[in-house]
Order: C-alpha cells, then structure tokens, then sequence
C-alpha cells in the first residue's frame, strides 16, 4: 500500500469510529440507477429504521515542499462530503450539526491518524489544524431532501 492509500484508510477507520457516523466510503460512489447509489448510503438507525446518512473522501490537492537536503514534505488536502436524510420533526438538523462536531471532535483526538501522519511542522496562511468546516446547507441526494456538509482536512507526509 502506498503512503497515500495507508493514510486513506486511516482517515476512514477513525472516521467509522465516531457513533452513528452512518456509511464512510474512501472515494466517492457511483451506481447505474438512483436506487443503488442509495443503497450504498443507507445506514440502519438504533430503532432498525434506516436512513439516507453517509459520508465520502477525496484528496482534492497535494503540494510538495522541500524542507531541506533529502526531506521532502507532502501536504494533501481532503474534503469530506457528507449527507443525512432532513427529518424537520426530529430536528435532524441540529443532529447533523452535532455529528459533524463528533467528526471534528474524532480527529482532534488523534490529528496523525494512528501514526500515517505527521503533525504539520510548516506555519503558513493555510496554518489550520484538525477538520475545517467549508458548507453546509440543504441538498438534494438520491433523490431525497438531505443536509449536506463539505469538511475539509490537510495532512502531512514525509516521503
């Protein structure tokens, strides 16, 4: 496994660490018809009741920096996407927002991810640590009213 895809996969299984967090996929889905794509996002509820809940990776941008002889740093930055079904009469709003504050919370907790990651060691305008919230908002998704939040996260490797 490449650095990347090592990094990938712990970004995911920290991710499914957080209660109710629904369905995580490394890349984002795609099925030949509506009904399968939402299969592939539907998470079954304490009560058994399913919903439309589920989150998906990309790395959207890498930059390489030379920290000096034989060091070279790899900066990647991921945007998380992430869907719940709108049930205004149990405020899934408000259970939206707190989800992503357990996502947030979750990798405050472990930044390096088990160790696939180093700790930024570069100060610059992009200086920002743990998972940044880019939107929210109102979505359509499969078919289906949803809340939908774009996180975004930047990681470090030494190659």
């Amino acid at each position: 496994m490449s650095g990347l895809d090592t990094l990938r996969a712990a970004i995911v299984q920290t991710l499914n660490g957080v209660p109710q967090i629904g369905r995580v996929h490394d890349r984002e889905r795609f099925a030949s018809d509506e009904a399968a794509l939402r299969a592939l996002y539907l998470h079954t509820l304490p009560g058994g009741a399913q919903q439309l809940r589920g989150w998906w990776l990309r790395r959207d941008a890498t930059e390489e920096r030379s920290l000096n002889v034989g060091r070279t740093l790899s900066v990647d930055t991921w945007t998380l996407h992430g869907y719940m079904a709108v049930d205004d009469a149990a405020a899934s709003e408000l259970a939206f927002d707190a989800l992503i504050e357990a996502v947030r919370d979750t990798v405050r907790a472990d930044p390096g991810f088990g160790g696939a990651c180093a700790p930024s060691p570069i100060k610059d305008e992009k200086a920002t640590d743990g998972m940044q919230v880019g939107g929210t908002g109102a979505v359509s998704f499969c078919g289906v009213q949803c809340h939908g939040a774009s996180l975004q996260l930047r990681t470090w490797r030494y190659l």
